[in-house]
């Protein structure tokens, strides 16, 4: 009988697990570069997609001293690409097991671990001057911005990359010779107006955000800005409260339209499954349809019943589609039993935590993730939309991009080369490299471009950032200032702010407590008026900004602030939506069964730029008319192919191709 042998590994187990020779590791760099390899001291921040491969590259490449740091615990949802982790080592921390599993590759790496923050105090400055190299492989950008000012307080090198499907991105940034990663604009994540989610829905992102918004008010922290009941002061729905109220028909039985918050209307039916049913896909509805005026020209929205639902034949009830359970699409009465057992669940978790206890929302928690399943789908069947596979609904809810191991793997690789480049004094060599989803007419998926210079008008890395913010001084509180503007728009960890009044008045402070009694007083209670300067500093990110107030009356609805000038926030704005179908409630997307595949758009945002010149990085970003003119082709069928190419990008580009992991 013919024998096979085994496999290598399995017949020699000591050759498998024996530690890779120098040789192996430099292969052939030349001995000064090997050397500092050796020597230097690198800091990973991200254990998930691109930091298991770029931990593996860097120790068979002969990087010694490493350090990782990263928050996460492993989910089963990591397997699939972050082949550092296996099933056993779920629930650890990313960073610790990385390291573990790194060092079967190295045994005498000296690798350490941190199971924490990068945005924690205790990793200041003086921490990163402790390094020669930083490389990002994050997938927030808060933290990105985080690190991004901390390499430029202590002048070391930052690569910083990212993927989204099967695109990806690395540069490098230099204090005083890039751009930094804040220099150019970021697009906002997207938002709807109030009115849009509580009383027309017209996509299924509109239903998962409700969803969202209905856990954190039934079982979160509650939100006066997250209201899912419908809204009586939409503009666009000139009629009587007073009149609908009464036209209303809403049951006592399973809940009626009083207007007491939704946890206060919850808790005083005991989570009754049945009751919020009732309420949020019958009553509820039934009270959107006295608003006469917002149906003439949408599809009324068709109210469910509990009952009625329980009546229907399991056989017509067939979940659509094959394969994972997470890519089949229930039927109406399979939401509705999911809804039943993840509240009950939740109620569960709800009264084990006691009283005035809170959920948070995990897009990796089970039962978290079947409620905003079963009450965006259920909302998307009350508004005629074609309802979504729990894959789906994840992946919007949790904005995620399915991400590709091989474009990790690649996107990783690139990191080590720039950075071979760095130690090697080679900077002038160092480039942006776009990954791209199809080849260009050179058959290259991989672009580079010349690093671009710093932005005069960048509010970080200039010489004296400056910023000019217009807002209500009558309007605007002491502690909208620090969370809105401060925190969330110029992204401070800990400010402290004083203002240019001669007295060095202390508006804010990061010590807990000093200035509390600030918080809830209007700017202009402190003589703060139109063409007033606030210095706001944040030690931890060694990081000054002063901000220059214009007073004014006259913001648009809704709008607390506004950024003026060139401060990196103006992003291209998304196209208008295409005309012509009108589907449903106007949603494109709701004439589409459910695909996973099609969980998330992976726009092409990286135009493709081929040319006899190197490119600089700002070029990858021009429309297509002006990229198509940097063009030196003589080929017409080349260049005609190119321009079909160009036009065929999607028209809502506006995705960050760094911001996700």
């Amino acid at each position: 009988m013919r024998t096979f042998p085994q496999a290598q590994t399995a017949a020699c187990p000591r050759r498998r697990n024996a530690e890779p020779t120098m040789a192996q590791l430099v292969g052939p760099l030349r001995k000064e570069l090997a050397d500092s390899l050796f020597s230097c001291r690198v800091l990973v921040v991200g254990a998930g997609g691109i930091g298991c491969e770029l931990l593996k590259n860097l120790v068979l490449t002969g990087f010694k001293n490493i350090e990782v740091i990263d928050l996460d615990t492993i989910d089963v949802s990591n397997l699939n690409r972050q082949f550092l982790f296996q099933k056993k080592h779920v629930g650890k921390s990313k960073a610790q097991v990385a390291k573990e599993s790194v060092l079967r590759f190295c045994p005498s790496a000296n690798i350490t671990a941190y199971h924490d923050s990068i945005m924690n105090p205790d990793y200041n400055v003086e921490f990163f001057r402790n390094f020669q190299l930083v490389m990002n492989a994050l997938d927030n950008r808060a933290a990105r911005n985080h690190v991004n000012r901390m390499c430029l307080a202590a002048d070391i090198p930052l690569i910083e990359s990212g993927t989204a499907g099967y695109l990806g991105q690395v540069t490098v940034i230099k204090k005083g010779q890039t751009e930094c990663y804040e220099c150019q604009p970021k697009p906002t994540q997207k938002t709807f107006p109030g009115c849009t989610i509580r009383n027309t829905p017209s996509e299924p992102i509109h239903c998962i955000v409700w969803a969202k918004y209905l856990f954190n008010q039934l079982f979160g922290e509650e939100d006066a800005d997250q209201e899912v009941s419908p809204d009586t002061a939409d503009p666009e729905a000139a009629w009587n409260p007073a009149d609908a109220a009464a036209r209303a028909t809403a049951s006592d039985q399973d809940g009626d339209i009083k207007r007491v918050s939704t946890k206060e209307w919850a808790r005083s039916t005991g989570y009754d499954p049945v009751k919020l049913f009732n309420k949020l896909f019958k009553d509820d509805i039934m009270y959107l349809l006295t608003m006469d005026k917002l149906w003439k020209k949408r599809k009324a929205p068709l109210p469910l019943d509990w009952t009625e639902i329980q009546q229907i034949e399991s056989s017509q009830e067939e979940a659509c589609g094959t394969g994972l359970k997470d890519q089949q699409v229930l039927g109406v009465q399979g939401y509705t039993q999911l809804f039943r057992r993840s509240v009950e669940t939740l109620r569960s978790q709800l009264i084990e935590k006691g009283e005035g206890a809170e959920l948070v929302w995990d897009k990796d928690d089970p039962p978290a993730m079947d409620f905003v399943t079963a009450a965006a789908n259920l909302r998307m069947n009350v508004f005629s939309m074609n309802m979504k596979s729990r894959f789906d609904v994840k992946s919007m809810a949790g904005n995620i991009i399915p991400a590709i191991a091989t474009t990790n793997a690649v996107i990783a690789g690139l990191i080590v080369l720039e950075a071979l480049k760095i130690l090697n004094s080679d900077f002038d060599q160092c480039r942006t490299i776009f990954l791209n989803k199809q080849p260009n007419p050179r058959k290259k998926l991989l672009v580079p471009c010349a690093l671009d210079r710093p932005n005069s008008n960048c509010y970080v890395c200039a010489s004296k950032p400056e910023v000019t913010v217009k807002l209500n001084v009558h309007k605007t509180i002491v502690q909208a200032l620090q969370d809105k503007i401060l925190k969330e728009k110029f992204g401070m960890v800990a400010p402290d702010v004083q203002i240019e009044d001669g007295k060095g008045t202390i508006l804010i402070s990061s010590e807990e407590g000093e200035t509390e009694a600030n918080n809830n007083k209007f700017l202009s209670d402190f003589g703060i008026r139109n063409g007033s300067r606030l210095q706001a500093d944040d030690f931890l990110q060694d990081y000054t900004l002063l901000v220059n107030v214009i007073h004014s009356e006259e913001l648009e609805k809704d709008v607390e602030f506004e950024v003026v000038g060139d401060a990196p926030d103006k992003a291209p704005a998304p196209s208008a939506p295409e005309e012509g179908k009108n589907i449903a409630n106007g949603n494109k997307d709701s004439a589409q069964p459910s695909t996973s595949s099609k969980a998330a758009a992976e726009d092409d945002d990286v135009l493709i730029i081929d040319s006899d010149e190197e490119p600089s990085s700002s070029t990858m970003e021009a429309s297509p008319e002006s990229s198509n003119r940097k063009r030196k082709h003589h080929d017409a069928d080349d260049a005609a192919s190119k321009r079909k190419r160009l036009d065929q990008q999607p028209a809502d580009d506006d995705e960050d191709i760094i911001a996700l992991d």
